[in-house]
């Protein structure tokens, strides 16, 4: 396991799981949307892969059977670890 891994800097296909996010760092629309996706502690991800522009955004994060798009501000809220 890694300490202190954030998903912004977890490699692509590598499973993880949420140990803690930064709610107090979101909005609370925000905060509102990651939760109704399933993106909270305890979670199982894995990123498929970042874009292209210039911050890498979007991230696309696998959950399950979901894949779904995040904000690299928002995934360098979550604290992961490797699984």
């Amino acid at each position: 396991m890694t300490a202190g891994l954030t998903l912004d800097k977890l490699p692509p296909r590598i499973r993880a799981e949420i140990v803690a996010v930064a709610w107090d760092t979101l909005a609370p629309d925000e905060a509102k949307r990651l939760h109704a996706l399933g993106i909270e502690e305890g979670a199982r991800v894995a990123v498929e892969h970042r874009g292209i522009f210039a911050g890498h955004d979007p991230i696309a994060l696998r959950i399950g059977r979901m894949t779904v798009a995040i904000r690299r501000a928002h995934a360098r809220a979550m604290t992961v670890a490797e699984i």
